[in-house]
């Protein structure tokens, strides 16, 4: 009888993994039905897509402009509020959240799927699932929403199925992106009910082959030949389809010296693959490391190493002791004239230097061309984790200041080993929190505060700027700007209180663009430390990470934050590119608010 048992107990376990495998085998991808099918329970209705226009039958277009396309839907607005206990449970987070790259006909973008599978705590009161991708250093969001039937309700062995979201096509080559799941229904606070993952799309090269990508094509094949002094380069020519026709090569000595900087076009002819130039009067007995790329924006560099031998030279035997013997008489004739001739000049000069006075400046002048050049040092990165700055920023200044700052956040966060906090990035937390309550924590646990201040911290808009919908329009900015004022007040209290008690504020700090003014700075931030953007970049590392960029005999070298340099950067030109054009929108508003009271 327990043989029977243990049998049947066998059998049913193996039934039961069988039923498993086979709910895990096949992902479940989304359905086209409306909402109404959901909201009736029909069973055709497993897992559907909800359209923004669903969204609007359901909530209106005014709840759906005040929540916004990624806030988690209202679930009894959804479902309908005839059962609530519908919506009164709540899931844990997906598990084996998953980014897969699908096929793309651009050259130039791609497309992703996401996948997942549900925790099985909770799984009974499963209704849907949210999916929301950000670009990282961007504002724009873009959601799925995803429910299933009202009837439904799963049991645990469907937290090995796997389900997936809809394309998310036409994403940028070589961009960073953030993706979040999220169980509905969710609690008032989801911070602990949700998955998020970042990824990277390809590169151009990745996807397309390095042969048709002109930045990120490169010299693969560099042979060196040298004569004397003299070597020669020869490296592989770039495809035609890419329309390379320029080139550039720099070389370095071992102090990092740069000694010698080619551009050149090669006269192409037909079927020509290989390209031949010379270096020229190189040191003997010197290293030298080169880089040769194509002369377009950030290029990858082809780096390689030439080691200049010495020229073997050796002694004529037909020449004498009595030969050797004239030329060494000559060399001592010759010091002790030189010896001579120091000796009367220094005597001279004591003598001149007591009845003249030379002016301090032309000391210091002096001094400095015959200084010694100075070292530079490597920065001992000596954190075990980067230091934490929050921005803030006046929002009312217009669509082109907000992305002027959010450049700024990814220069920053890329090549200044600092973590940004900003508001735009943590959309779920500030709709969660409250911008107010948002600022204040970030405050209390970020090492450094940055305030960016503009001429909107203290204007208001015209009646001009405003579209027909005005009423709205003014309250939006009202809202805004009283928030951001309201964040400024606190962080002067906390500058104010930190002065009482004599305690250190180099926490805080305050910055404009080049197209702002020192008057756009408010009152309350006038005892911290001010910087301009981009001229200051240097020392806004230094501040941050508290090193000296110069000491005795030394300086920190920072190439790729420099004011030359850091336009190199992909991150550094996008920079650029958005001051320019917060600046022109802002000349723009001026010469109408000037036309305007003419």
């Amino acid at each position: 009888m327990w043989t029977e048992v243990f049998v049947l107990y066998l059998f049913s376990e193996v039934k039961a993994l069988g039923a498993m495998e086979e709910v895990s085998a096949a992902a479940l991808t989304p359905q086209d039905c409306s909402l109404e099918c959901l909201r009736q329970g029909a069973l055709e209705c497993k897992y559907c897509r909800i359209t923004k226009v669903d969204l609007q039958k359901a909530l209106g277009s005014k709840a759906l402009r005040t929540l916004g396309s990624c806030i988690p839907w209202p679930c009894f607005e959804l479902m309908g509020n005839e059962e609530p206990h519908l919506c009164q449970h709540y899931v844990h987070a997906p598990n084996n959240v998953s980014v897969e790259i699908v096929d793309d006909p651009d050259p130039n973008s791609d497309t992703v799927v996401v996948s997942w599978k549900p925790s099985p705590y909770g799984i009974a009161f499963l209704r849907g699932f949210q999916v929301s991708l950000q670009a990282l250093g961007g504002t724009n969001v873009f959601c799925q929403l995803f429910l299933f039937h009202r009837n439904l309700s799963l049991p645990a062995s469907h937290a090995q199925k796997v389900y997936k979201s809809d394309p998310f096509p036409g994403l940028p080559l070589g961009s960073q992106y953030a993706i979040t799941v999220m169980a509905l229904p969710v609690p008032e606070r989801w911070d602990r009910f949700h998955h998020s993952t970042t990824f990277c799309t390809r590169s151009c090269a990745e996807k397309n082959g390095i042969n048709k990508c002109k930045t990120d094509w490169y010299p693969q094949h560099v042979n060196t030949e040298q004569n004397g002094t003299t070597v020669s380069v020869t490296f592989n020519l770039a495809p035609q389809n890419l329309g390379i026709r320029s080139y550039f090569s720099i070389c370095y000595t071992d102090m990092k010296k740069q000694t010698n900087k080619m551009d050149f076009t090669p006269n192409l002819r037909t079927n020509q693959t290989h390209h031949t130039y010379e270096l020229q009067d190189l040191q003997e007995g010197a290293n030298y490391t080169c880089e040769i790329a194509a002369d377009v924006v950030d290029a990858v560099r082809k780096t390689f190493t030439i080691q200049v031998e010495r020229s073997q030279k050796g002694p004529d035997p037909s020449l004498s002791t009595s030969h050797l013997l004239i030329p060494l008489a000559l060399v001592l004739a010759a010091i002790i004239i030189v010896l001579v001739a120091v000796f009367i000049l220094t005597k001279v000069k004591r003598k001149l230097l007591k009845l003249t006075f030379i002016p301090d400046s032309d000391i210091i002048k002096e001094h400095q061309e015959n200084n010694v050049p100075e070292e530079v040092m490597s920065w001992p990165m000596t954190r075990a984790s980067p230091p934490r700055l929050l921005i803030c920023y006046c929002s009312s200044e217009g669509p082109a200041h907000v992305k002027a700052v959010m450049k700024l956040g990814a220069f920053i966060q890329q090549h200044m080993a600092t973590q940004v906090c900003l508001d735009l990035w943590d959309s779920l937390r500030v709709a969660e929190e409250g911008s107010f309550d948002w600022h204040s924590r970030q405050i209390r646990e970020c090492d450094f505060v940055l305030v960016l201040c503009s001429p909107g911290l203290s204007l208001r808009p015209c009646s001009s700027e405003l579209s027909e919908n005005t009423e709205d329009e003014e309250a939006t900015w009202e809202t805004e700007n009283s928030c951001s004022k309201a964040v400024i007040s606190l962080i002067g209290a906390e500058v104010g209180r930190a002065k009482v008690k004599d305690q250190d504020l180099s926490k805080y700090m305050a910055a404009i663009f080049d197209y702002s003014k020192e008057t756009d700075i408010p009152t309350e931030l006038s005892l911290v430390p001010h910087y301009t953007l981009t001229s200051d970049l240097p020392l806004l590392f230094s501040h941050i990470h508290r090193v000296s960029l110069h000491r005795p005999g030394g300086y920190l070298k920072i190439s790729h934050i420099s004011e030359e340099c850091f336009t190199k950067l992909p991150a550094g030109a996008a920079l650029q590119s958005a001051i320019c054009d917060a600046e022109l929108n802002l000349m723009k508003a001026r010469r109408q608010s000037l036309s305007l009271k003419e």
